[in-house]
């Protein structure tokens, strides 16, 4: 369902107003106070969007994180990483385990709202669209083409496969091993640092988008948002 979220959290307090603040902006909210009891509600209710708390009693939220992204019913759930941990590494760890968000607490629940709105907006939106605009690029996902200024780019089936996942979750960091799960389907095969090799060859073939494909150090890559 698309306005039910799952809120799992060991503080109370944070519970309580989380869940409040989203129920007020029209969300239907599900709560769990320790991971075995959240793991547990989102595979059996399948909110479209979980707001999960890092450091909890049972499972922790990066183990819940990774259990959902490797089973096919759960995969697609969004997910907001809310915890006290404020290190990069931490952030970086956050990501790599699947997450879509990180907010730092302390935390305001107005930017939460809409983060989560964001989240979900973005969602319903790769879903519908077949073709996507971002910047000079257009991507024809049902064709499989590729125009920068209108002027046909021609990509390997790897290269095309990279380029429509970073654009597909456009300003959203992809890890280089969320790519190479993308690319073989979750079987493990390849070595993720060639995701190194078909982002350098897009950039020397995009031209003029080139600069469309960030690279955040040490993780991974992202597609600016209207480069």
């Amino acid at each position: 369902m698309r306005n039910k979220i799952l809120v799992i959290d060991d503080e109370p307090d944070v519970l309580t107003l989380v869940a409040s603040k989203l129920k007020a902006a029209g969300f239907t909210v599900l709560t769990a106070s320790d991971g075995g009891e959240g793991l547990a509600k989102a595979q059996a209710e399948l909110p479209a969007l979980i707001v999960l708390d890092l450091m909890l009693p049972g499972l922790s939220g990066l183990e819940i994180c990774k259990k959902l992204r490797g089973s096919p019913e759960t995969a697609g759930i969004f997910t907001i990483m809310l915890t006290a941990r404020h290190e990069e590494y931490d952030r970086i760890v956050g990501f790599e385990m699947g997450a879509d968000d990180y907010i730092c607490k302390p935390f305001s629940p107005k930017e939460l709202v809409l983060r989560v709105k964001s989240i979900l907006r973005r969602g319903e939106t790769e879903k519908a669209a077949a073709v996507l605009e971002i910047g000079p690029l257009r991507i024809d996902r049902t064709r499989r083409e590729v125009r920068v200024k209108n002027a046909p780019v021609t990509l390997t089936s790897m290269e095309f496969n990279v380029l429509a996942s970073l654009a597909e979750n456009s300003g959203r960091v992809l890890s280089r091993q969320n790519l190479l799960d993308r690319l073989w389907g979750g079987g493990g095969s390849g070595e993720s640092r060639t995701i190194d090799v078909h982002v350098r060859h897009l950039r020397e073939k995009l031209g003029a988008a080139a600069d469309c494909i960030e690279t955040i150090r040490g993780f991974g890559y992202r597609m600016a948002e209207g480069c």
